[in-house]
């Protein structure tokens, strides 16, 4: 593999790590999403045979790999999930770590389908058509799926507790 190659791959890292700490929701486990998607992809380059660009097809690499742990996970017994927001870090203000808690709630409550599109569409910047790809699914379906969960999202937004809240000093 040549370095140039060997550098496309290495640059995806941040961007993988992103879509994989918001599918996961938990550090520790997006942490070992992309290793075993770097792993994947390193072992299987001479598969893409530069079909596209690299990094929809690594982004399609992760996604799927993440859906058979998902369905591997669902043929074991259910246990309990740890907050993805204890390890990030404090913004600079309280109400906006309040709100990035908030999002964060909502984006978990949201099918593993629609996180997904929201992840790759809003955060990552994909195409319609790139996503499409990643998810292997037609461009029509990545529209109604990113339109039903922005309207979920927003839906969850709205009946979520308002990011800052008043507080009321008792007397003793």
């Amino acid at each position: 593999m040549s370095g140039d190659i060997e550098a496309l791959i290495v640059a995806c890292i941040p961007s993988l790590r992103r879509y994989a700490r918001g599918l996961t929701g938990d550090r520790d486990r997006a942490d070992d999403l992309v290793q075993d998607t770097l792993e994947r992809a390193w072992s299987r380059y001479s598969r893409w045979q530069r079909r596209g660009e690299l990094r929809a097809w690594m982004f399609g690499i992760m996604h799927n790999h993440f859906i058979d742990g998902l369905r591997a996970q669902n043929r074991q017994p259910p246990f309990a999930a740890e907050s993805a927001m204890q390890d990030l870090p404090t913004r600079a203000t309280q109400d906006d770590g309040l709100a990035v808690r908030d999002l964060d709630r909502c984006l978990s409550r949201l099918s593993p389908e629609l996180r997904a599109v929201i992840l790759l569409v809003s955060v990552e910047e994909f195409s319609y058509q790139e996503a499409a790809r990643v998810l292997d699914v037609p461009v029509g379906t990545v529209m109604s799926r990113l339109s039903r969960a922005r309207e979920r999202l927003a839906a969850l937004l709205a009946d979520a507790p308002p990011a800052s809240a008043t507080l009321h000093r008792i007397k003793p």
